[in-house]
């Protein structure tokens, strides 16, 4: 419970259901003027989000969002509340992983709801940022907003840094000397970049909303635009930092694919060249291989040592032509 006058903060911890919520639900009836309540839900139950969401007026349409996750970032007002969903990230540097989750945050009058889905949870964060800034809490609910939009944008960031670090060694290993094909390694990166372009993207535009606002919200709290319109920055930073990680790995896709082209280019060379090589020996050995009575050189002494000869003489001469040449 926040003190919206004093910025004042105190936290009751609680599990729900049973008696536990009961206590939550006494606790947002008995909020003192100036006051307001942000309950924190992961993963819950349908029973557990029904009991909050009435207390709260949520409507049912939000609460089923809220209860299954997995939405696409957006902001909706239900008349008194906001809800804003939007995707939680990390980068799991060792297994070249974007792991993603969902978090929803309902913002009313008095109160503030999250409900996170998955083992990424902002909430955290962005309650220890309101306890050391007392200013911030008496901005009121949509201060909880701010934070949890804060702390998301922030690991967007972090995020981006890390995939950055990874396509950099990725890039050296491409146009390393060393004949390793990385296509697979390309596209699983190409592939978490999607999902972490599919988390910022659609959130630039819930971000420009509420700046905007709509009708009969414009004058609800217009001292938090400036923080939010702070994180909408950094928001826009990431997400053309994203766009730039998905066209860097279409470019390093390219330069890999050309590189297998070549080292396949350099193989049919030496295999043509070495090929050629033999041809003469094969050639002659052919001809002399013909049984006829009367050929020439059938009869001669040196014949042998000539036909031998004149192998090893054609054989070499193209092997010197073809590494003067570097298909060999």
């Amino acid at each position: 419970m926040y003190d919206q006058r004093s910025g004042r903060s105190e936290h009751v911890e609680c599990e729900l259901p049973d008696d536990a919520c009961q206590a939550v639900l006494k606790r947002l009836r008995g909020l003192e003027q100036g006051d307001f309540a942000w309950v924190r839900l992961a993963d819950p139950s349908e029973d557990e989000l029904a009991e909050l969401a009435e207390e709260l007026g949520l409507h049912p349409l939000a609460v089923e969002d809220a209860l299954h996750g997995r939405q696409r970032p957006k902001r909706e007002r239900f008349d008194d509340v906001l809800a804003v969903a939007l995707k939680t990230l990390r980068y799991v540097e060792e297994e070249t992983a974007v792991e993603t989750g969902d978090i929803m945050i309902f913002v009313g009058p008095r109160s503030v709801l999250t409900v996170s889905h998955g083992t990424i949870d902002p909430c955290t964060d962005a309650a220890r940022r309101l306890d050391a800034d007392p200013d911030m809490v008496r901005h009121g609910p949509k201060a909880v907003l701010h934070a949890v939009l804060d702390v998301a944008v922030d690991s967007y960031s972090d995020a981006a840094r890390r995939v950055r670090a990874t396509l950099n060694r990725l890039e050296d290993d491409v146009f390393s000397t060393s004949r390793v094909d990385h296509t697979e390694s390309i596209y699983s990166l190409k592939r978490e970049v999607r999902e972490f372009r599919d988390a910022v993207q659609p959130l630039v535009p819930v971000l420009q909303g509420l700046l905007s606002g709509d009708r009969g919200e414009k004058d609800q709290q217009p001292k938090i635009a400036p923080y939010i319109r702070d994180v909408a920055d950094h928001l826009h930073r990431t997400d053309i930092e994203v766009r730039t990680l998905d066209e860097l790995l279409d470019s390093v896709l390219g330069a890999q694919q050309a590189r297998v082209g070549t080292w396949q280019n350099d193989d049919m060379r030496r295999i043509s060249a070495w090929a050629a090589i033999f041809a003469i020996p094969t050639m002659i050995a052919g001809v002399y291989g013909m049984n006829f009575d009367h050929m020439p050189e059938l009869g001669w002494t040196y014949g042998y040592p000539l036909a031998v000869a004149l192998m090893a003489v054609a054989a070499g001469a193209l092997y010197r032509a073809f590494r003067r040449n570097g298909w060999l």
